[in-house]
């Protein structure tokens, strides 16, 4: 159990069939995000015997195993282990990524929309979407999809009630607290507030994806109408 003001992180144990382990934080709070990518980390460095490679996401974390080689109770008791003393990933990132975007019109057709439900004009929507660093909380959706965040409260808006069939590769877009970029055209449920053309994955790239959870993300606005 760690400790954060008053509320404390507590950590479940649930098996997901008979090979994979689910490690779930509560509550979904930021700090458990820093727990989740350490313990990843740590469990990566490891290289338990018969253990795959951990998969974070935002407050849990997947553990794949050979019960042949490793049971599952002595998984729990190891990884509780480790938890007991574990530092969370740092606060700061130590790589941060440049986020090229382009605001609005054609390319954030929902910036104007979302800013007048929130009580913001685009360019104080914009202003704080660009201020401060976020951290990718996770990749996931489909390859290469970032989870970052969290946004600041006066950008919380739930996502679209209806999602879109397409919307296209390199949207930067908000939803729940969060923001992401669309690596591919895909269906997507977020609001769509501007567009990078930076490749964020390449399978034929190693790594293939081009941000990685606990990465930090710094979102630059470019000159209306002038795609990066």
């Amino acid at each position: 159990m760690n400790e954060t003001g008053d509320i404390a992180i507590t950590w479940r144990y649930v098996p997901m069939g008979e090979a994979a382990l689910l490690v779930e934080g509560m509550p979904g709070l930021p700090l458990t995000n820093r727990y989740v990518l350490a313990l990843a980390r740590t469990l990566d460095a490891l290289a338990l015997p018969g253990v795959s490679p951990a998969v974070p996401a935002i407050s849990s974390l997947l553990l794949m195993f050979d019960p042949l080689v490793l049971d599952y109770v002595e998984l729990c008791e190891q990884v509780h282990a480790l938890l007991d003393n574990l530092e969370p990933a740092p606060a700061i990132p130590a790589r941060v990524v440049d986020i090229p975007v382009t605001y609005g019109g054609a390319a954030g057709p929902d910036l104007d929309e979302v800013a007048a439900a929130l009580g913001l004009a685009p360019a104080e929507l914009v202003a704080i979407h660009t201020a401060e660093v976020y951290r990718v909380m996770m990749i996931g959706f489909t390859p290469g999809f970032p989870y970052i965040g969290p946004l600041p409260d006066r950008l919380l808006v739930p996502r679209l009630t209806t999602p879109r069939a397409a919307v296209p590769a390199g949207s930067v877009a908000i939803a729940a607290g969060l923001t992401g970029i669309y690596p591919a055209r895909l269906p997507g449920g977020w609001h769509l507030i501007g567009h990078t053309t930076l490749l964020l994955f390449d399978p034929a790239a190693t790594p293939p994806a081009t941000l990685e959870p606990g990465d930090g993300v710094r979102f630059v606005p470019l000159p209306t109408g002038v795609l990066p």
